[in-house]
């Protein structure tokens, strides 16, 4: 776990808030979950063999004997939401939520143990219009950070739970006599997981996979019609995308549309957001009959893709007020009121004692374009110097009331 400094969490919030006000654009209603839920809510929800559960969760018993977890993701916990406060009666609630979540993984370049993530989810949807809708958030998403050419949509279609199962018999029939081939991790996911063995990233294993039976070939017409009808709006939505026959998910509550955003640009964690159809999650966990379909983006990722961008010289504040002395002080502090009230400027103000030098040197390590300078002159007339930081314009005086304007007309 990690902390994240000034000039990162400025990148952050930036990808924050482009996520949510995409959401708002689509009409979905913020949730907030919890951060402990019970274990058991995990095991049924994600399933005892995926990763996030069996090796990664943070599990502990409570003083009280209640085993509890830290979330590993939020698909669980919004649905156990959805059950408990009846959120689908009469309503087809479509939802979105932020946190951190938590998982016990070797940390590395984009992968920490408490990590944030942006999802979506929408409930009693059972077209593959909402399936398009949702990946047309993330795309949009996306296309406003300036990252639409350094990820790709991959899409594929799983099924339902009983053509996998099928598919599970076929492709353990076929990888069992050649399992000392396989990796390791592989070689552990055909007794318990085996199609998370499509996921494997090393190339022998993928090998062997290529002569394998394929996913597609045991999905039933109804599914193959539905996925080619998805794929149909994403063509006339203008959505560019890849098919991967080998994409499954890691989390045994999918079924039908799978999608990630994928990248080559963060090493060895290649997605950087992902999600798809779970339409037996809400009966599995109590709940009536409930289609469901969402995605949830890890930020740091998104934030770190942002960071290969060519952007702006990160700075603390907009303006920076300085009292030539601390006789001026609530003058200057009735200035930064003013700018704070009238304009959305990040205003801040000079605290502490130093010769005009010090207190400049202070303005510019803040990388502030203006600084606004208080004297003796200044508080006798009522006014204020501008200067410039970032540029060669000369420094000008005037009135409190008419300092909004020449900020706004002077805005570089």
């Amino acid at each position: 776990m990690r902390d994240s400094l000034p000039r990162e969490s400025a990148r952050l919030s930036r990808v924050e808030s482009v996520f949510k006000d995409v959401f708002q654009k689509y009409s979905y209603e913020e949730v907030r979950i919890p951060v402990l839920e019970s274990k058991e809510l995990f095991y049924h929800g994600l399933g005892e063999t995926s990763d996030a559960v069996g090796k990664e969760m943070y599990s502990f018993v409570d003083r009280d004997g209640r085993e509890l977890a830290l979330r590993p993701e939020g698909t669980a916990s919004v649905v156990r939401a959805l059950i408990q406060n009846n959120l689908c009666y009469n309503d087809r609630p479509r939802l979105w939520y932020e946190g951190p979540m938590f998982r016990h993984e070797r940390p590395q370049a984009g992968r920490y143990r408490q990590f944030q993530q942006l999802g979506v989810e929408a409930f009693g949807f059972s077209e593959p219009a909402i399936d398009v809708e949702v990946i047309q958030i993330g795309n949009e998403v996306f296309s406003q950070l300036g990252l639409s050419s350094l990820i790709t949509l991959k899409i594929n279609s799983i099924g339902s739970a009983e053509a996998r199962a099928q598919y599970r018999e076929q492709l353990v029939e076929a990888l069992t006599p050649l399992s000392a081939e396989l990796d390791e991790d592989s070689r552990k996911r055909l007794q318990t997981n085996p199609l998370r063995i499509l996921d494997s990233k090393i190339p022998r294993t993928k090998e062997l996979l290529s002569e394998a039976p394929q996913l597609h070939d045991s999905l039933g017409d109804d599914a193959k019609e539905r996925f080619d009808h998805v794929l149909e709006l994403l063509q006339t939505a203008g959505v560019e995308y890849t098919l991967d026959p080998y994409l499954v998910r890691g989390f045994d509550y999918y079924t039908d549309t799978v999608f990630e955003w994928v990248t080559d640009r963060l090493g060895a964690q290649d997605a950087v957001c992902a999600g798809g159809r779970y339409d037996g999650l809400v009966e599995l966990l109590g709940g009536n009959p409930t289609p469901g379909v969402g995605f949830a983006a890890g930020i740091d990722r998104v934030a770190s893709l942002c960071e290969q961008l060519e952007e702006p010289d990160y700075c603390a504040a907009d303006v920076y007020l300085i009292p030539m002395d601390e006789r001026h002080r609530e003058f200057v502090n009735q200035v930064a009121q003013h700018l704070r009230f009238n304009t959305d400027l990040r205003i801040r103000e000079h605290i502490g004692t130093g010769n005009m030098k010090n207190k400049m040197r202070w303005a510019d390590k803040s990388r502030a374009t203006w600084a606004v300078i208080v004297g003796d002159t200044e508080l006798n007339e009522r006014v204020v110097t501008v200067k410039w930081l970032r540029s060669e314009r000369a420094q000008l005086s005037t009135s409190v009331e008419n300092l909004v304007n020449v900020i706004s007309e002077n805005t570089e």
